[in-house]
């Protein structure tokens, strides 16, 4: 079972922790436990709890209603705001996905995952699932992974079911003989694949020439795929704390053998990114990041 501090919440449900802080004090809407050392802690039900509070507070309804409400109650209400949202509002119904694709990740519930894509795939088709729904999705899981409130099996559940889906989407596209060279990869000890294939499907629809050389490349084979392919991008994730903790060293490495080709490097705002600075190299902190360059 996962531990979370407040801030962690403030994060994932996008409500300020001084606003938790009073919902509990003034409403005793959410109770933090404790260790046995007296600090406090959420579980994964208070944050799948507190997720769906955040909607229904988006949609009009009054804390101090929510909070008097019994689990059914809530659970209904929760319900009618979905069927509501499916209608009417398509940037409420990603919020509601997103936070839906979160719990169906803590509960491994693959027929949950299947049923929320599949909705997205039919109300705004796949680029605009891809984009705001899944990349946000995964910018989620992003920040439990850092934490350490998702376990491994966890994550890779997740991960398989989008990356299958990806993968095909990818494989349904022509492959294009003319516009700018990518060179995707992940550099070695870093395995968060999905962000990469992402990448792969919006660069190959945008009429892009795609070399996905995949995840864990030694560093000095990046030399040797430059040297062939000759592309105008390199683009790479740094997710993985480790690789985080060594940014320097292997951007510069990228950039060392990048030739006359750009860097692009996907990776969350950190006070040690922000203070890298290499010729040729940009930082990508969201999917529109990437628009000025397709």
């Amino acid at each position: 079972m996962g531990q979370y501090s407040i801030k962690d919440l403030e994060q994932l449900s996008g409500i300020k922790a001084h606003t938790i802080r009073i919902w509990e004090q003034r409403y005793g809407l959410i109770e933090p436990n404790r260790t046995d050392t007296n600090i406090r802690y959420y579980d994964d039900e208070q944050l799948k709890y507190l997720l769906n509070v955040s909607l229904l507070s988006k949609n009009g309804y009054k804390i101090s209603k929510i909070s008097k409400w019994s689990d059914e109650e809530f659970l209904e209400q929760v319900k009618q705001v979905y069927e509501q949202t499916l209608i009417h509002d398509n940037s409420i119904q990603l919020d509601l996905d997103a936070n839906d694709l979160i719990t169906a990740m803590i509960d491994m519930d693959a027929l949950k995952f299947h049923r929320i894509y599949e909705n997205s795939i039919r109300n705004i088709g796949f680029q605009k699932t891809i984009s705001d729904l899944i990349y946000p999705f995964l910018e989620k899981v992003g920040i439990l992974w850092m934490i350490g409130q998702i376990n491994p099996a966890q994550e890779h559940f997740v991960t398989s079911l989008i990356r299958q889906k990806i993968i095909s989407a990818i494989d349904r596209l022509e492959e294009n003989q003319s516009g700018d060279k990518f060179l995707l990869l992940l550099p070695e000890g870093e395995n968060h694949e999905v962000g990469l294939l992402l990448t792969h499907y919006i660069l190959k629809n945008a009429g892009k020439q795609v070399y996905y050389l995949g995840q864990n490349l030694p560093l000095p084979d990046i030399a040797t795929a430059v040297l062939t392919v000759k592309p105008n991008y390199i683009l790479t994730f740094m997710v993985d704390p480790v690789i985080l903790n060594d940014a320097n060293h292997i951007v510069k490495q990228i950039h060392d053998f990048s030739g006359t080709a750009k860097v692009l490097i996907a990776t969350r705002k950190s006070p040690k990114i922000e203070k890298l600075s290499f010729e040729r190299v940009s930082f990508l902190h969201g999917m529109q990041d990437l628009d000025r360059f397709l």
